[in-house]
């Protein structure tokens, strides 16, 4: 049975991310971006780091916590 997505995805970064490895279609509604943006960013590596289960793209909460906090961070310092 699939979980209710939330209205505002965004603000899933203000509460917590989910307790569930992310897929593309997640982060580019968290962030707002079109999904090709999302691997744009991973062909760059500029974005969150994701990795390979089979053939399919993933992305560890954790991680997508800790790269917005290092580009908040980077931000500040600028």
């Amino acid at each position: 049975m699939a979980q209710p997505r939330d209205p505002d995805a965004r603000a899933t970064l203000r509460r917590g991310l989910p307790d569930r490895y992310l897929t593309p279609d997640d982060i580019a509604e968290i962030f707002g971006v079109p999904k090709e943006t999302v691997y744009q960013w991973r062909k760059k590596r500029i974005g969150p780091s994701g990795f390979r289960i089979g053939k399919h793209l993933r992305y560890d909460p954790a991680d997508v916590h800790t790269y917005v906090t290092s580009r908040k961070n980077s931000a500040t310092a600028a």
